[in-house]
């Protein structure tokens, strides 16, 4: 970065040389603008962040063209893995807007991350949809993209014990748009 006495010293020998000299000051000075992500209005605007729920809020009210998202941990490294499966929401009444996966250790092997489902509600009136989460002992045959062929217990192993896997844990949301 050039310092202010630098900046001057430049300008000083040339025609208008002062003009231009507190007017590189003024924009060292002032920046682009805040430096933060608020509007440069100083209003506190939600407009296009969506709202974040909790997993277990599974009742949501929003208003058409509200995005919000819910956000689970996810562990490739374990088989845990989360799907949006049927029922899928009424696309009249509220869309996916699909996943976005952030690790908690950048490229570490074994690292979990979050899993962040986004939705935007379209149009009045009521929908249910479904979030299926899968681990290593309650889902067979599934990947970070495909979910299991069957939402029951997987399998139960041909060694082992006789105890048959636990269901998948399906979470079930109804999302009311005013």
């Amino acid at each position: 970065m050039i310092s202010p006495t630098r900046t001057a010293s430049i300008f000083r020998g040339s025609r208008g040389g002062a003009a231009i000299a507190a007017a590189a000051l003024l924009a060292l000075a002032t920046g682009c603008g805040s430096g933060t992500d608020e509007p440069a209005d100083g209003s506190t605007s939600t407009v296009g962040r969506p709202t974040s729920h909790p997993v277990k809020d599974t009742s949501i009210a929003a208003e058409p063209g509200e995005r919000f998202t819910l956000t689970v941990d996810q562990n490739a490294s374990t088989r845990e893995y989360w799907y949006l499966v049927d029922p899928e929401p009424d696309s009249s009444v509220l869309v996916s807007r699909g996943q976005d996966y952030a690790s908690d250790s950048g490229d570490e092997p074994g690292a979990g991350g979050r899993l962040t489902f986004t939705f935007e509600a379209k149009g009045k009136g009521t929908t249910r949809f479904t979030l299926l989460h899968c681990t290593f002992t309650t889902c067979q045959g599934n990947t970070s993209t495909r979910p299991p062929e069957t939402t029951g217990p997987s399998a139960t192993p041909t060694t082992g014990a006789a105890t048959p896997s636990q269901a998948p844990e399906r979470i079930t949301y109804t999302v009311t748009v005013n």
